[in-house]
C-alpha cells in the first residue's frame, strides 16, 4: 500500500482545522523534463524544508520535490508541540549510549528548540507560537517518577525551565479529574504546525530554493552524480536528501526497515465558551499525558480544543475519525461528551524501535533523516540544519545522532503491520489497566 495515496487525495491538504486556518501558498509546478541541482531534497515537511533552506543559505543550488503539497504530511497535521529533550528520556539515553553522548543529545535537543524559535523569529512566521507544555500523570506512582525525572534534569543537566506539579498545581492548569500531578516545562511550546511549514517554504523560496509539488519520486539511481526519477521528469544532483519520514515507501530498504509508518488522529471542537474553557484548560499551555498511546491536546487561537488520541491499527484511516478521538477526549473531559467536533483528521508519522530519530548516510552523497516518533516539530527542523551542515562537511551533530543504535523491525516490511497491531494492542491494554 502506498501511504502517499491511501488516505488522501492527490495534491490536496486534509480537511483539518490547520488547513482551514492557514495562509496557503499558490501551488508550485510539477517537475517536467530534466533539471540540474547541487542537492535534491525529497519531501517538503520540516526536515526537507529546513534542509533546503539551510543549504540554500550556504550557497547550494537546491531543488525540493514533494509528492503532494508543501507540509502535506505529518508536518502539517501534528499536535503542534515543540518539546524539550529527545523522544527517549535522558535517563534512558544514559543507559543506552552512556552519559557523555546522552549529554550531547540533550544539548542537541536544546539547540533544536532554539533553531525552531529562531527560524520563526527570523522569517516572521505567524504560527501562533506560545510557551509551555505540561506532562500529566494518572496515578501517584507516575507522579513520583515524573518528579524524580524533573529533579534529574535539574541536577544532572542544569535545566531550570521545568518544575514539578502536585495535584492542586496541575488542576490549576488542567482541571481533568483523571490527572493527579505532573510537570510544567515553560521552555517547550506549541504552535500551528501547517502555518509553520508554510512559513519555512516561503523562507526557502526567498533563499532561491526551487520547489516542485505533485512530483512523486519513484527511483534514485546512485552514482557520483545521482539521478532522481519522478513521474514526468528527473533531477541530476550531486547530493540527495531523503526527508520522507512515514511516506518513504520503497525508496530505500535500509531506512524502510527501521522507520515504521503509523497513523495518529486529531479532532477540533467548536469554539468553547469561557465557562467551558475554565473546565478544560486554565492556562494556554499544551498537555501531553503519561499513556503509551498518548493523549495530547491544547487550545487553538480561536478557542477550540485540539485533542489528539485514539487507537487505530493498519494504514487506512477509520471511517469516523471524530468518533475515534471523542472516546479518549471524553475520558479526560466527561463534560465534552456531546460537544460538536468541527474537524477531525489523521496523519502518518514515522517511528523507530527505540523511539529515537534514524539518521544515516546511505551512500557518500545520499543522506537520510527520519523516524522522529512523535517528537518531530523541533527535532525534524533541527535535522534539516544538521543535514545541511553534514553535506557542507560539518557533521558532528549529525554523526552523534547517527551513532544511536537503530535496530530494524523484525520481519522487515512484510511483518511490520501485524507486529504493530500486536504491540499497540498490548500497550493499549496496559494503559487501560494502569500498569
Amino acid at each position: 500500500m502506498d501511504l502517499l495515496y491511501a488516505n488522501d487525495r492527490q495534491g490536496h491538504y486534509p480537511e483539518s482545522w490547520y488547513a482551514a486556518t492557514a495562509e496557503h501558498l499558490d501551488p508550485f509546478p510539477e517537475l517536467r523534463g530534466t533539471e540540474q541541482a547541487d542537492v535534491c531534497v525529497i519531501g517538503a515537511g520540516y526536515t526537507g524544508l529546513s534542509s533546503a533552506l539551510h543549504l540554500a543559505e550556504r550557497g547550494y543550488n537546491v531543488i525540493l520535490v514533494e509528492a503532494h503539497r508543501v507540509g502535506f504530511g505529518a508536518s502539517g497535521r501534528n499536535g503542534g508541540q515543540l518539546g524539550s529533550g529527545q523522544r527517549m528520556e535522558q535517563d534512558g539515553l544514559e543507559a543506552l549510549v552512556g552519559r557523555e553522548d546522552a549529554h550531547k543529545l540533550w544539548l542537541l535537543a536544546e539547540e533544536a528548540k532554539q533553531v525552531t524559535k529562531g527560524l520563526i523569529e527570523k522569517h516572521n512566521i505567524n504560527c501562533h507560537l506560545k510557551p509551555g507544555i505540561a506532562h500529566a500523570c494518572f496515578n501517584e506512582r507516575e507522579v513520583r517518577a515524573e518528579h524524580d525525572y524533573v529533579a534529574h534534569l535539574q541536577s544532572e543537566y542544569g535545566y531550570d525551565q521545568i518544575e514539578p506539579l502536585d495535584h492542586d498545581q496541575l488542576q490549576a492548569i488542567c482541571p481533568s479529574p483523571k490527572y493527579v500531578g505532573g510537570s510544567l516545562d515553560m521552555s517547550a511550546g506549541h504552535l500551528h504546525p501547517l502555518a509553520y511549514a508554510l512559513g519555512l517554504a516561503r523562507a526557502a523560496v526567498a533563499a532561491d530554493v526551487r520547489i516542485f509539488e505533485n512530483t512523486h519520486v519513484h527511483n534514485i539511481q546512485k552514482g557520483p552524480r545521482n539521478t532522481v526519477q519522478t513521474d514526468k521528469g528527473r533531477i541530476e544532483a550531486d547530493h540527495v536528501v531523503l526527508a520522507c519520514n512515514g511516506y518513504l515507501g520503497g525508496l530505500d530498504r535500509k531506512v524502510a526497515a527501521r522507520v515504521m509508518p503509523i497513523n495518529n488522529y486529531i479532532a477540533a471542537t467548536r469554539p468553547l465558551s469561557d465557562t467551558e474553557l475554565d473546565g478544560v484548560l486554565r492556562r494556554d499551555v499544551a498537555i501531553a499525558d503519561s499513556k503509551f498511546v498518548i493523549n495530547y491536546f491544547r487550545l487553538s487561537h480561536d478557542k477550540r480544543l485540539l485533542f489528539g488520541g485514539g487507537e487505530s491499527y493498519g494504514y487506512k484511516f477509520p471511517d469516523d475519525i471524530a468518533a475515534l478521538v471523542r472516546k479518549p477526549m471524553t475520558e479526560i473531559y466527561p463534560q465534552l461528551a456531546d460537544v460538536e467536533i468541527d474537524y477531525a483528521w489523521g496523519g502518518t508519522l514515522g517511528i523507530t524501535m527505540k523511539r529515537m530519530p534514524y539518521f544515516a548516510r546511505l551512500a557518500p552523497n545520499i543522506i537520510s533523516a527520519s523516524g522522529y516518533s512523535g517528537h518531530g516539530v523541533g527535532t525534524a527542523t533541527h535535522a534539516g540544519q544538521l543535514v545541511a551542515m553534514a553535506i557542507a562537511g560539518q557533521s558532528e551533530g549529525f554523526d552523534t545522532i547517527a551513532r544511536l543504535p537503530t535496530p530494524a523491525f523484525p520481519g522487515g516490511g512484510a511483518l511490520r503491520t501485524p507486529l504493530l497491531v500486536m504491540a499497540m494492542t498490548w500497550y493499549a491494554l496496559r494503559d487501560r489497566l494502569g500498569v
